[in-house]
């Protein structure tokens, strides 16, 4: 049986202090069930060379971590890869940002990726490679003579051939895609934009009818693959975290008022500025609301050194700071926001206490939070989500409350449905969206992927030389 490779930007070492993200729960999930290595970078930055990797076991799972040169990384971390790749894929333009040296640097990482996992990689691994922080690792590792199936899962969008021409050396990031064996995509409409590129860049007569795509004498395989959740752990983690201290000081602060909830990780894609406005304009419209709702909005800092992030951190504090001001009374605040992280079990219990689940970004992968809310809820009492139409999760969850988030009045509006719901309608929209979630499970998401992987036909004509040479 092939051993799991699985490489991503940042390893997550398991740890009770966050919440992993969507990214490190679908690589956890895939390890845990087939065992295998996860490789990527430690979190630690250097002024010199980086050595050989760190090797850590854990509940069966080998992670093998590298330190990266301190210069390198801030180019390619908070510049190419976020400054350029993040925007432009979510469809930002005008926040995209492109300077050569971090180009450089982002083939420079990817070059020193590869040649530390090359020599980690035995006959019968099969490499899984996550995100769009490490496009070129595929190439890199084919150079070094790696003839493994090689797959690559995509955790954000996918901008459609118009947007994508915006970036420099557009053509090279399509290249090196179809190094890979199998190319995954969150939605359809990702799949559409990668074919979009090929189209461009190999002509039409490179998509197959058969869905595959032929670059050269190389067959690639470009699908589907929505990542899913653990249902039945989030299910398990929230009931019992709903007892825990922490969740019921928080229920037992609300007073009996209805809760609404937004977890989201600081940026400026998920629509918190927007969302903040919507529910000031909900307080406007619908009076008799106040002081019987309470939103709370959990939203951890992250990429504080790009600038991008610090103007939406002013931003949403100065848009709380007017609501609060205008609405609060002696007895209630408005919103109560947070920029902090919490255990995962404790999110789960926040969650299932929320009468509303509010998850609006601008433009998302697929947004696990949504999913998790659904699946963390009452089935006898259910909460109500409300979902961006925008947000991969809104292609799988067609009975949520869906909105355009750039649509404030009518997000204000949804909120308002939610709140005054009867209670079968709310059973029968979580009944729907919870078969989904069983159906297209973070198990299903593994396996359907592997197995792709495992019937992949690598090249055969690979340069094959000593990665140790």
């Amino acid at each position: 049986m092939s051993r799991l490779v699985c490489v991503s930007n940042r390893i997550s070492l398991p740890r009770k202090s966050a919440a992993p993200g969507g990214l490190a729960v679908g690589i956890l999930s895939a390890l845990k069930r087939t065992g295998g290595l996860w490789f990527g970078w430690g979190g630690e930055t250097i002024e010199q060379e980086p050595g050989e990797p760190d090797v850590h076991i854990r509940e069966g799972v080998t992670y093998a971590t590298i330190d990266l040169k301190k210069d390198e990384f801030e180019l390619y971390y908070n510049g190419y890869a976020n400054e350029v790749l993040w925007p432009l894929f979510h469809y930002f333009q005008r926040s995209m940002r492109y300077a050569p040296e971090q180009r450089d640097a982002y083939e420079s990482v990817n070059r020193t990726f590869a040649q530390k996992l090359a020599p980690l990689i035995t006959p019968d691994d099969v490499i899984w490679v996550h995100d769009y922080h490490l496009i070129p690792l595929g190439r890199r590792l084919r150079e070094l003579g790696v003839r493994r199936p090689l797959g690559f899962f995509l955790h954000i969008p996918f901008p459609n051939i118009e947007m994508l021409r915006v970036l420099p050396a557009y053509a090279e990031l399509l290249r090196d895609l179809t190094s890979y064996d199998v190319v995954g995509f969150q939605t359809e409409n990702d799949l559409h934009s990668f074919h979009s590129g090929i189209e461009q860049l190999c002509g039409p007569e490179a998509l197959r009818a058969d869905g595959r795509i032929r670059v050269g004498d190389r067959t690639i395989r470009a699908e589907v693959f929505p990542i899913g959740i653990d249902v039945a752990s989030v299910q398990s983690e929230a009931l019992e975290a709903s007892q825990a201290e922490v969740v019921k000081r928080m229920t037992d602060s609300l007073m009996g008022r209805a809760l609404m909830i937004g977890v989201d990780r600081l940026d400026y894609s998920k629509g918190l500025v927007e969302r903040f406005q919507a529910y000031q304009q909900f307080l406007e419209a619908y009076p008799d609301n106040l002081g019987r709702i309470t939103y709370l909005q959990i939203a951890p800092l992250s990429r504080s050194d790009v600038r991008a992030y610090v103007e939406i951190r002013q931003a949403l504090e100065q848009a709380a700071g007017r609501t609060n001001g205008r609405f609060a009374d002696t007895d209630w605040t408005p919103i109560r926001y947070l920029n902090r992280n919490f255990p995962h079990a404790t999110l789960m219990g926040l969650l299932r206490a929320a009468n509303v689940g509010i998850v609006t970004p601008l433009r998302d992968g697929m947004n696990l939070v949504a999913k998790e809310y659904v699946a963390a809820q009452s089935a006898e009492d259910p909460g109500v989500l409300i979902l961006s139409n925008l947000a991969g999760a809104a292609r799988e969850l067609s009975a949520a409350l869906q909105v355009n988030p750039y649509d404030t009045r009518s997000v204000s509006h949804a909120i308002q449905a939610a709140l005054s719901m009867s209670l079968q309608e709310r059973r029968e929209r979580h009944t729907a969206m919870l078969q989904v979630l069983k159906r297209n499970d973070i198990a299903a998401w593994t396996r359907r992927f592997v197995e792709a992987l495992e019937q992949a036909h690598p090249p055969e004509n690979a340069r094959v030389r000593l990665v140790n040479q």
